[in-house]
């Protein structure tokens, strides 16, 4: 008895062009304005009429941020201290020309900030991550110092032929993901293909 299998993945993604903008909750629409202003450049741009609550657009750098404000974040905000700044939280992250000039322009505001750096085959990122006025993390980076690779321009050769403990290499965690569900998926076929 052979079983065949149909393969139902004949849809295409989603005719996108690009990030438009992002849109956030906050305390005070004007404190935020003013931070998305003096502190990353953004400018207040026109806001349609038709919306019956508080909020401001800003645009820059082909991105927008819309700013929505939250009457009711203080009574489900219950937390008195400010998050530790923590690079692994959500994030929204620019791109910077110069990571040394981010820090002294952050340091003369009084702002506090944490630094990373992410390095790969020599190549070195540094990251800088600090908060709004409502807590929500910034990343300013050189990100655009390491390469983006597809997934396919990467070797798959697992070491000492185990695919289960296949160790991070050229491309990473996703290089071991992306492996182990070719194997199954390799497996589960070969499985279907049995004649009894």
């Amino acid at each position: 008895m052979m079983i065949e299998i149909e393969e139902v993945s004949s849809w295409e993604a989603l005719p996108l062009l690009s990030l438009n903008h992002v849109s956030i909750l906050v305390r005070s629409v004007w404190t935020s304005v003013r931070f998305y202003e003096n502190v990353l450049g953004f400018l207040l741009v026109k806001r349609p009429s038709s919306f019956n609550f508080h909020g401001a657009w800003l645009y820059n750098y082909g991105i927008g941020i819309h700013l929505l404000e939250n009457e009711s974040a203080d009574e489900y905000d219950t937390q008195n201290e400010p998050r530790p700044i923590n690079p692994k939280d959500n994030h929204i992250s620019f791109q910077c020309t110069d990571v040394g000039v981010v820090k002294r322009k952050l340091e003369e505001m009084g702002m506090n900030y944490a630094t990373a750096v992410v390095e790969d085959e020599g190549i070195k990122v540094d990251q800088v991550f600090f908060h709004d006025p409502d807590g929500y993390m910034i990343e300013i980076c050189n990100c655009e110092n390491l390469p983006m690779l597809p997934i396919s321009s990467c070797s798959f050769k697992p070491k000492n032929d185990n695919y289960k403990k296949m160790g991070a290499n050229h491309c990473g965690f996703m290089e071991a993901v992306v492996m182990e569900t070719a194997m199954m998926e390799s497996l589960s076929m070969d499985m279907m293909n049995f004649s009894f």
